[in-house]
């Protein structure tokens, strides 16, 4: 079969593709690889996923699986041999993420817009990473909520910056940092897929997300991050204001419970 223009020899179905269907496979060189593809991809989703992968290799913090080919049709990468979480590595990856995102970038967003699973993710550029958060990541995802449940979240938007706490530089952050988009390799690392959220944001949207659906180790994680980078005051109380934008991405593609669990978070944090 052919992946985004590479002969892909052996394809075997694994896990991993997300949306997507995922092989892992031998190219022609005889590298081992794993490869992505979907019938009906979303405009530039996959080439969109190569650039943010390209955006958050910096020195020094977590890898990230090199990208062979992306086309309209899939996405081929270096193969990641799966291993095993561990203290060590969770202790190492939480020093790494905080040198990515100690990395930075030139303002909150993207010169282009993103991916956050099926759904696209503007990434308008900004100075204020308030009104960034506000405009690009909780406002184009409430169509999906009641009159009810919406009410809380627009407060929330119009006192954000009474609830973000001190300003921060843009951070280079990968934005969709659940525990399925860390890769713990037989090499003793955690590395970063599914990159298609990267853009320049606040660095605890990133640590917020690892504990909304947890991760193996995560207090190492996080007071490994927060000894490297120490993390602002009150940080811990700020988690449910980064988690609103998952949870109104979630009340949009799977509707249900995740509109009033935004609802709720919402109203807990007008009540602070």
């Amino acid at each position: 079969m052919r992946v985004a223009g590479l002969e892909l020899r052996d394809p075997v179905p694994v896990a991993g593709g997300d949306i997507c269907t995922a092989y892992s496979g031998v190219v022609d060189d005889g590298r081992p690889v794993f490869a992505k593809t979907h019938p009906h991809p979303p405009d530039g989703f996959f080439a969109v996923e190569a650039a943010g992968l390209d955006r958050l290799r910096v020195a020094g913090g977590p890898p990230v699986p090199d990208v062979l080919a992306a086309g309209p049709d899939g996405l081929v990468l270096s193969w990641v041999e799966p291993g095993r979480p561990s203290v060590d590595a969770a202790a190492a990856f939480g020093r790494a993420l905080a040198r990515m995102h100690g990395a930075g970038m030139p303002s909150y967003g993207a010169a282009y817009d993103g991916y956050i699973g099926s759904l696209p993710l503007p990434n308008s550029t900004c100075n204020d990473w308030c009104a960034f958060y506000v405009e690009n990541r909780l406002r184009p995802y409430l169509g999906a909520l009641t009159p009810a449940q919406r009410d809380p979240v627009e407060a929330v938007c119009a006192r954000i910056d009474q609830l973000a706490g001190p300003a921060e530089p843009p951070a280079r952050v990968h934005g969709d940092l659940w525990s399925g988009n860390l890769l713990w390799g037989a090499d003793g690392q955690v590395w970063l897929v599914d990159a298609a959220a990267a853009h320049g944001g606040h660095r605890e949207t990133d640590l917020a997300m690892l504990q909304w659906f947890g991760a193996p180790h995560l207090e190492v994680i996080l007071s490994s991050y927060d000894a490297a980078a120490p993390l602002s005051a009150g940080w811990r109380r700020r988690v449910a204001l980064h988690q609103l934008h998952p949870m109104l991405v979630h009340a949009t593609l799977f509707g249900a419970g995740y509109g009033e669990r935004a609802a709720s978070a919402a109203r807990a944090l007008l009540a602070r």
